[in-house]
């Protein structure tokens, strides 16, 4: 780890199905992340309000994809675990939900939080399998999702974020379908529209630059948004945040990141600031 993010011990581990963050939560307003997340105290509990109203405080918490929410903390910086949807098989996320609420809930904490201190002082910048964070983070790897290889490719163009934004008409025509055939197949694959999975994931990219000292207009347009307003809304809806305040609170955030979805599946170069 770079030397500023050693002395804060803030860092984020970004691959292409999964996140650990560990860094400042931020000031508690209303996010919708298209990940499942797992949020863990490093001191003291948390506190977690839904739209329907409910609310849950532990040192643990783990919300649904696309679940509108709330999260505070007593302390300044939080644990997150972030797992693609996409990445594993249907039901399983909501299985696991119910483990992390059980009485096994005590015992993922515990392991979520010697991941932490294992990726802080030795493997953050280790080419991690998405079945290697889980059984670091989660004790267990979680079943893999068999995709069409016709979604799989979108995703994977989807992911690339260069030249002209991925549609789905040039998805459709690559994978030999028409537009509303492959509109279908891949809600029908991945349980979302294929506009919504890619406005999570292209918020998600961002997170790739969250530490930098980088002109946020010029990275919004890299990264597929039309205008700053929507980026800023988009990044809002997502993370409860500004694009400025994400910046603004990472400064110190050691960022270790996976190269692009691809197939040779090539490891890790650190984007410390």
């Amino acid at each position: 780890m770079d030397d500023t993010g050693h002395k804060s011990g803030h860092l984020m581990l970004i691959t292409p199905e999964r996140v650990f963050y560990a860094g400042l939560l931020g000031r508690p307003r209303q996010r919708c992340s298209g990940g499942f997340n797992i949020y863990v105290a490093l001191e003291g509990g948390l506190w977690l309000t839904t739209t329907d109203g409910r609310q849950t405080n532990g040192e643990m918490i783990a919300v649904l994809p696309n679940v509108r929410h709330t999260i505070a903390s007593d302390y300044r910086s939080v644990l997150s675990v972030v797992i693609e949807p996409e990445s594993v098989r249907p039901g399983v996320l909501e299985d696991l939900a119910r483990r992390l609420s059980g009485p096994e809930g005590a015992a993922f904490t515990s392991r979520i939080r010697a991941a932490y201190h294992e990726l802080r002082e030795h493997h953050a910048g280790n080419d991690l399998s998405s079945a290697e964070f889980d059984s670091l983070c989660l004790g267990e790897a979680l079943p893999q999702r068999e995709l069409d290889p016709r979604v799989a490719r979108a995703i994977v163009q989807i992911g690339r974020f260069s030249g002209e934004p991925v549609t789905a008409a040039s998805c459709a025509a690559e994978a030999g379908l028409s537009p509303s055939r492959f509109l279908h197949l891949f809600k029908e694959e991945t349980g979302i529209s294929f506009r919504s999975f890619r406005a999570w994931k292209r918020a998600r990219h961002l997170l790739h630059f969250a530490n930098q000292d980088i002109n946020l207009a010029h990275l919004a347009q890299d990264i597929g948004y039309p205008d700053s307003t929507h980026f800023s809304h988009s990044i809002r809806r997502f993370y409860g945040l500004k694009p400025r305040a994400i910046f603004s609170g990472s400064r110190d955030l050691a960022i270790y990141s996976h190269r692009r979805v691809a197939a040779d599946n090539s490891g890790w170069t650190q984007e410390a600031g």
